[in-house]
């Protein structure tokens, strides 16, 4: 007797399924246990085996259909066993034409749902800020995902045309999901890339159609992997064309993507006496827009503008939002830093250009962004409604070098993760794929440089050398400062040390980086800040 191969239930709630690749052909032989296809659904991705040996015969789904749980889409039969109609009268499979998928233009860039944060595997996607078929340029913002615990604005990784946008507003996308695409210039728009199989015309009565064998996706004979691989590459950006398999057949498994990434991720370390070229241009600054008191995110050494996702989606999406990337991180071109003051001008024409259409607005700075933070408060405080300051930098010599150091000079994802998890008071959490993606960030040598140029300018010999506690003490406008009690590379004893009017709030369970591990306890804090200040007198 033949064998039903089912679309099995892999979560609790599944009621259907989208097969996503076969990894054989109808008629082919097969061993009991030997994979046969992928499925997907919301929550889960999973490689299907075959239930029994024998040959595969009247497949009824194809790559792309979605699939009731329970339902029969092929079935095995034995070596020898006769091959009939489909067992149980089932309706004949319909008729299929053969459309191999034509490798797309190289030159055509897929827009992806990108992982921001840490056990992030979907995403919402809040809004588009492009249309299909207008123009973009590399930088530009394209859209806005959300998830429970973030909110970012995703630019675009090419200039070109914006075509075949597969996701609308309020749909839920897997992380590494393709979400459009971009064509460069002077590249034809032909169909969307790796179609869909179309269905075959109605043949003559005289002339019945033959149902033909449903076959591998073409890119499947040279691409085979698991779910989780594919899963795996999409979070990190990486193509299956540039990773070898391991496995049965040269099929990709989840441990050869983390071999290649971390082959990646074996930079060359950078020597001391290496130097790097200064760039020209203006600080990188994004902008998200809404109402009311615009808030100005500063951010720390060695992060960017994104590690404010966390807080901003807990702040929610009503109010416009501007990031500032120091120079040398982010997109801001790298600079020479010579001390802190002349940082702090830096940083100060960036706001100036950055809010000169806004009245006042609310300034919030982490570690360096913090100390820097208070410099422009202290020469543009009645630009300020308010201003938070997060583990602030400057409030007195001692600093964790170390970590900074080892976080500077960190060439592979092995030296980065035991530095990074010292910037949180629960390490665990900082696992290893959190600690590639952020390595990913840092394979630039010449970033690396001008970053330990720069610790080495403002934190010489391992201590801060540089004082704002007198320009806090000159504040006047409602100010916040917010330090975690594990905090690990600033201690929290300088906020207590300080003489000023001001709030402290020193939160239990976090590190130097609350606005990452309790987003919503900071969030909470800048909220009831921007409150008071817009509260009528």
């Amino acid at each position: 007797m033949p064998v039903e191969v089912i679309l099995p239930k892999v979560d609790m709630d599944m009621t259907h399924g989208t097969l996503a690749v076969w990894h054989v052909a109808e008629g082919d032989l097969v061993e009991q246990g030997q994979p046969l296809f992928d499925i997907e659904t919301d929550k889960a991705a999973m490689e299907v085996e075959a239930p029994a040996s024998g040959r595969l015969q009247h497949i009824s789904a194809k790559a792309g259909d979605k699939v009731p749980v329970g339902v029969t889409i092929a079935w095995l039969y034995a070596e020898g066993e006769a091959v009939g109609d489909a067992p149980g009268g089932a309706a004949p499979v319909a008729a299929v034409a053969v459309v191999a998928d034509t490798p797309p233009d190289p030159r055509v860039i897929e827009v992806i749902l990108p992982k921001v944060d840490m056990d992030m595997t979907h995403g919402t996607l809040a809004v588009w800020h492009a249309a299909e078929g207008e123009r973009v340029r590399e930088g530009q913002a394209l859209f806005d995902i959300e998830t429970d615990k973030a909110a970012m604005e995703v630019e675009s990784p090419a200039s070109g045309t914006l075509q075949f946008v597969s996701a609308a507003k309020g749909d839920r996308i897997a992380v590494g999901a393709v979400v459009a695409y971009i064509y460069p210039e002077g590249v034809a728009v032909g169909a969307r890339p790796a179609p869909a199989p179309k269905a075959a015309p109605v043949a003559e009565a005289a002339r019945p159609v033959v149902p033909q064998p449903v076959r591998p996706q073409e890119v499947g004979e040279g691409q085979r992997a698991t779910p989780a691989a594919r899963a795996a590459a999409r979070a990190a950006g990486t193509t299956l064309a540039e990773i070898s398999g391991t496995g049965p057949r040269g099929r990709i498994q989840r441990d050869d993507v983390t071999a290649f990434l971390d082959s990646c991720n074996e930079a060359t370390p950078v020597p001391a006496e290496s130097g790097w070229t200064p760039e020209a241009g203006p600080l990188h600054i994004t902008r998200r827009k809404g109402e009311g008191v615009p808030i100005v995110l500063i951010h720390g050494f060695t992060a960017d503008g994104q590690s404010w996702s966390p807080m901003e989606r807990a702040l929610g999406a009503s109010r416009p939002v501007i990031r500032i990337d120091l120079p040398g991180h982010g997109k801001s071109p790298k600079r020479r830093i010579e001390s802190f003051a002349k940082l702090a001008r830096m940083l100060v024409d960036a706001f100036d250009e950055a809010t000169r259409e806004y009245g006042k607005v609310h300034l919030v700075g982490h570690s360096l962004g913090g100390a820097l933070a208070a410099a422009i408060a202290d020469i543009r405080g009645r630009r300020l409604a308010g201003l938070t300051l997060i583990a602030p930098a400057g409030l007195g010599p001692e600093i964790n070098a170390a970590a900074l150091n080892g976080i500077v000079r960190a060439s592979r994802t092995e030296s980065l993760l035991p530095w990074l998890r010292q910037l949180t008071g629960t390490p665990a959490a900082i696992d290893e794929d959190y600690a590639r993606a952020a390595m990913k960030t840092r394979m630039d040598p010449a970033l690396r440089a001008c970053q330990a140029d720069m610790a080495a300018s403002l934190f010489p010999d391992g201590v801060q050398a540089f004082d704002l506690r007198a320009a806090l003490a000159r504040l006047d406008c409602p100010t916040a400062i917010i330090w975690g009690r594990q905090d690990h590379i600033l201690p929290h004893r300088h906020a207590l040390a300080l003489d000023g009017d001001f709030g402290i709030y020193l939160l239990a369970g976090a590190g130097h980086i609350p606005h990452i591990e309790c987003p919503e306890r900071v969030a909470r804090i800048v909220a009831r800040q921007l409150a008071g200040a817009e509260a009528p007198v």
